[in-house]
């Protein structure tokens, strides 16, 4: 006869206790437990009629999280999977998106927009560096009610050539003697797209090194 090993005399350590992957009860569980009970109960006291309730909703409750917990992984398939289509439409297309910032690559010129809800006297954008300096202000003159777009050629104010890099921008509307700063849209490639986690929203990946979040997108060209 094989004598057990003595792990402690031996100055080894115990394996750990396997783990059976059981470490919760399932409804299957609940059920057994619940008819063991009523198979084990004293027939002189039985169990009342609210308390079998109890146990009966603690029952549903079980089994309904359990659905549940199902029905939203489901769904966060389903979500991730209609982002991954999203994004796959979304890279190598032009889009307008609210943006104060814009990145000039040195030759293309950079595009973007206003929109303003009534007709304006003049309309200006001004352009500055990473350092806050003028570098071109564009007056758009008068306009109508609606979208207007601009665009930027990279010069500066004496004609000189900008250098690329990532550039404010900020518009305002003047109407006689009253002046209304209004937000500013930006025209940008889209060069990848990073799926959010658990549905959350997806992340453009910008020419330039920029990012943006698609909700902030106003048009998709």
């Amino acid at each position: 006869m094989v004598n057990p090993i003595d792990f402690e005399s031996a100055g080894i350590a115990a394996p750990p206790p396997v783990d059976d992957g059981r470490g919760e009860l399932g409804q299957e569980d609940f059920l057994t437990l619940m008819i063991t009970q009523f198979q084990n109960q004293d027939p002189f006291e039985p169990m009342e009629n609210g308390e079998f309730l109890g146990q009966l909703a603690q029952f549903s409750t079980v089994s309904g999280i359990e659905d549940l917990n199902s029905a939203f992984a489901q769904l966060s398939g389903a979500l991730r999977g209609e982002q991954a289509l999203q994004a796959s439409s979304l890279v190598g297309r032009t889009i307008l998106a609210q943006a104060d910032t814009a990145f000039y690559d040195g030759a293309s010129p950079l595009g973007g927009a206003v929109e303003i809800g009534a007709s304006a006297t003049r309309i200006e954008v001004d352009i500055t560096d990473a350092n806050g300096a003028l570098v071109r202000r564009i007056d758009l003159g008068e306009q109508q009610a609606g979208t207007i777009q601009f665009d930027w050629d990279g010069r500066l104010a004496d004609g000189d050539a900008a250098p690329a890099g990532t550039y404010q921008l900020s518009a305002r509307v003047i109407r006689g003697t009253e002046t209304e700063s209004v937000p500013t849209y930006v025209r940008a490639n889209v060069e990848s797209v990073t799926l959010g986690q658990f549905g959350g929203d997806m992340t453009l990946n910008l020419t330039g090194g920029g990012r943006m979040p698609l909700d902030q997108v106003y048009q998709i060209n």
